[in-house]
């Protein structure tokens, strides 16, 4: 298992990268969102951060722009989050990323009240990023929401994706999963039907109601099953710590925790 962590995009990379590495994981995610992670940015820093990967030893997961709407009912939205997301996909792979996660956007405003344009919207625009990526040798992992996002957060959302595009992958998101699932099952309805599919984690806790990015530990959701689950599925691959704590010590713990719980399964 690698285990991984997420710069905070309003501070500058290479100090972030600097501070993850010091924590000891295997690689940084990179959050490439604006003001310090816009890939624009990212490629004038392309070798300073070529340099600093190697030189801590990190490996490179890239995480698209969040805060875009690719599924947005005005085309010249669409077309303009579409190029933000071509732009980050195509520095990510200039930089050796191993893979992308793929957030999906929201529905919001009219688009919620015409879903189903708004979905055909969004699987456009997957359609797209998906034929980039493959173009471009990058595995594509597409992040399952939560019911605020109308899109891409239950076990209906997939089946449709994947039998679509066959080559795509899925980032599980244990936080994403638990909010608004009062009986706490679709995190392992997701695992158990797209076990194939799974190539990237998400690991934070919550309550069930809000995306808290709580430690591990630190809501409801029951890990203890999770890793048994994952285990049962062969699951050996990164998993990023999205513990978005003012305290690093959270981040640290929250891995640790984690990782016991997994060691212990297997014994």
């Amino acid at each position: 298992m690698l285990y991984g962590a997420m710069n905070f995009p309003v501070k500058p990379i290479l100090s972030e990268l600097a501070k993850i590495a010091h924590m000891g994981f295997d690689y940084l995610e990179l959050a490439m969102d604006p003001p310090e992670a816009h890939y624009s940015k990212v490629l004038q820093l392309k070798k300073p951060l070529s340099d600093a990967l190697k030189c801590h030893d990190l490996k490179l997961v890239c995480h698209m722009p969040t805060f875009v709407y690719t599924a947005d009912l005005a085309e010249d939205i669409r077309a303009a989050s579409l190029k933000e997301m071509l732009g980050s996909l195509e520095t990510a792979a200039d930089l050796g990323a191993v893979k992308v996660v793929l957030h999906p956007s929201i529905i919001s405003g009219m688009g919620a009240f015409v879903l189903e344009i708004s979905k055909q919207n969004a699987m456009e625009s997957l359609g797209v990023i998906h034929d980039r990526a493959a173009e471009l040798g990058i595995p594509l992992c597409l992040e399952n929401m939560f019911p605020r996002y109308n899109s891409f957060f239950d076990a209906e959302d997939f089946k449709k994706v994947f039998q679509r595009f066959p080559g795509l992958k899925m980032t599980l998101d244990t936080g994403h999963a638990n909010i608004g699932d009062s009986e706490g099952n679709r995190v392992y309805q997701l695992i158990e039907l797209f076990k194939d599919r799974i190539a990237h984690i998400h690991l934070s806790d919550n309550a069930g109601k809000r995306d808290d990015h709580l430690p591990v530990g630190k809501g409801s959701i029951d890990f203890v099953r999770l890793a048994k689950i994952l285990k049962e599925i062969r699951y050996n691959d990164t998993v990023t710590l999205e513990i978005f704590s003012e305290d690093p010590n959270d981040l640290i713990e929250s891995r640790k925790a984690f990782d016991l719980i997994w060691k212990r399964k297997q014994e």
